[in-house]
């Protein structure tokens, strides 16, 4: 807490940069919390779903990286359909959140007017998985709708030093498929990408550098030593047979 005076700027800003984001669609597997309700006391108590439902068994899912509405929420099928009461199987693959509350909205009309109704249709936090030059290696989940890359590689203990910060590779999911990408984290424009948020399902593989090959040391000054150690060593095997 120095007295720098007004010489020295308290901040200076250095550039603002424009969010680029992706709607995520739903796809196979992905589970979800569907919420109903009603003015009939009846439909509510056939739509509801218990929220102790799975007690610690789906806290412990969570701990280790699941969904935490695993037990108490809705598995697409392999064709993108869940299973409602009443209302059948509804298809919610390739469909945003807002996109399937307003499908489910419109089978619900059939039996209730739509002034009468309220739906809620989210995901369970964001989940992904960290492999390679991580400080921790797994699978993760943030309860946030939204995360970067950086924050998602601070919860994963942050990269090695020997992590290639320059080609990580990036596997997403998308409902027609899984496509991989290679991203570079030291390049400004990854701000204004599509890949600075993190999206359910992704994958993060850090590749280590060559030296990881090699085995030597991480730093330099590890390196130095082990190659002394070696040449010692060399040294001594040659005195020893003169």
């Amino acid at each position: 807490m120095q007295e720098l005076g007004e010489e020295d700027p308290l901040y200076e800003e250095l550039q603002t940069v424009p969010y680029k984001t992706e709607n995520y669609f739903l796809q196979y597997n992905d589970v979800v919390e569907i919420n109903i309700r009603t003015t009939s006391p009846e439909l509510n108590e056939l739509f509801e779903v218990s929220a102790s439902q799975g007690g610690n068994m789906a806290g412990q899912g969570l701990m280790n990286g699941g969904d935490i509405f695993f037990m108490t929420g809705f598995t697409l099928d392999e064709e993108g359909n869940v299973e409602l009461p009443l209302l059948g199987e509804i298809n919610l693959k390739g469909l945003t959140t807002q996109e399937a509350k307003e499908a489910i909205e419109d089978r619900l009309t059939e039996y209730v007017n739509r002034e009468d109704l309220f739906v809620r249709v989210r995901l369970g936090g964001i989940r992904f998985s960290a492999l390679g030059e991580f400080g921790r290696n797994g699978n993760f989940t943030i309860l946030q709708n939204q995360i970067t890359i950086f924050q998602a590689i601070a919860h994963a203990g942050d990269m090695t030093t020997i992590a290639k910060r320059n080609r990580v590779i990036l596997v997403r999911q998308y409902p027609e498929g899984t496509k991989t990408y290679r991203v570079n984290l030291n390049d400004r424009r990854l701000l204004s990408s599509e890949f600075f948020f993190i999206r359910p399902n992704d994958m993060l593989y850090a590749e280590p550098m060559k030296i990881r090959e090699f085995g030597t040391g991480v730093t330099f000054v590890q390196t130095f030593q082990l190659a002394v150690t070696t040449l010692s060593a060399v040294l001594l095997v040659l005195n020893a047979l003169n």
